[in-house]
């Protein structure tokens, strides 16, 4: 006797488009967001003796050493602006650039676990990611003001109205570091070497970037290069802003801006597409 042909009474499938960033339902999981957030601050500093005061230590040692190495040894220029201030500008604001990156690089080998278990939009863990790095960014910034209040008080900085133009760098940097973010963890669920890659591509990207120097110091073909850096344009007009100095034009920040767009507008179709099935193969 033959059996009935069994038929599924409801299927549970997606059925928002690739460009679909889902906004309003991220907003729904706020609470979750929330938790995301609150768990990475704590994990960072579960079981550090100093815990949040490596906020403070991570960028003061780094700038020291720049200042050794990159001011007092390679001689390069800071355009007149205090060295001192003018690396813990440029660590403070790559620090958080390359610490969302890579965390964010890697959001679905390191959270398969939650995501086979229980839904919820996969964009929740990104922009946790996001918004965890942007609360350490906030602390270093802090350090940042105070060492920049010092030299302000001695008349050696001289800042300008583009200082009103610093949210919007910080969130084109947000941009930035989510949308590649999103590039690299959709392409490391079949690739995990690129997770590895991507580590040592930062390294390098670094001294791609006008963080230890300003791109006055570029010359030729270099100083073209630079141009078409995105995060040039940013850290250009941080220090243009707060430090008086620098080699920055609004164009500069303009393509800066198309670029990064572009960039997050391909990451969240990447993420979008490769969320429905990264299941399968990682």
């Amino acid at each position: 006797m033959n059996e009935p042909q069994q038929k599924w009474t409801e299927t549970i499938e997606t059925n928002h488009s690739l460009f679909d960033i889902q906004l309003k339902e991220v907003w729904r999981y706020k609470d979750l967001i929330y938790m995301f957030v609150k768990r990475d601050f704590i994990s960072s500093f579960k079981q550090t003796i100093l815990g949040p005061i490596w906020f403070f230590i991570n960028p003061i040692l780094t700038t020291i050493v720049y200042l050794v190495v990159f001011g007092a040894i390679a001689k390069l220029p800071t355009d007149g602006a205090p060295p001192i201030l003018f690396y813990l500008a440029g660590v403070t604001l790559w620090n958080y650039f390359s610490a969302s990156l890579l965390a964010t690089s890697s959001t679905f080998l390191g959270n398969s676990a939650i995501f086979g278990k229980v839904y919820f939009p996969r964009l929740v863990t990104p922009l946790s990611i996001i918004i965890s790095n942007f609360m350490r960014f906030s602390v270093q910034f802090l350090l940042f003001l105070l060492v920049w209040g010092y030299y302000l008080s001695q008349g050696k900085v001289h800042p300008n109205i583009w200082i009103l133009a610093t949210p919007f760098l910080i969130v084109l940097m947000a941009f930035f570091a989510l949308g590649v973010g999103m590039i690299f963890s959709a392409l490391t669920t079949k690739y995990k070497d690129l997770s590895m890659l991507l580590g040592f591509g930062i390294s390098l990207y670094m001294y791609a970037t006008p963080v230890i120097y300003p791109t006055s110091a570029l010359q030729g073909i270099f100083k073209k290069l630079a141009f078409y850096n995105p995060l040039t344009g940013i850290f250009e007009c941080f220090k243009y802003a707060w430090l008086g100095v620098g080699n920055f034009s609004p164009l500069m920040l303009g393509f800066s801006t198309i670029i990064i767009i572009i960039l997050l507008l391909i990451g969240v179709v990447v993420f979008n597409k490769v969320e429905k099935t990264f299941m399968d193969t990682v």
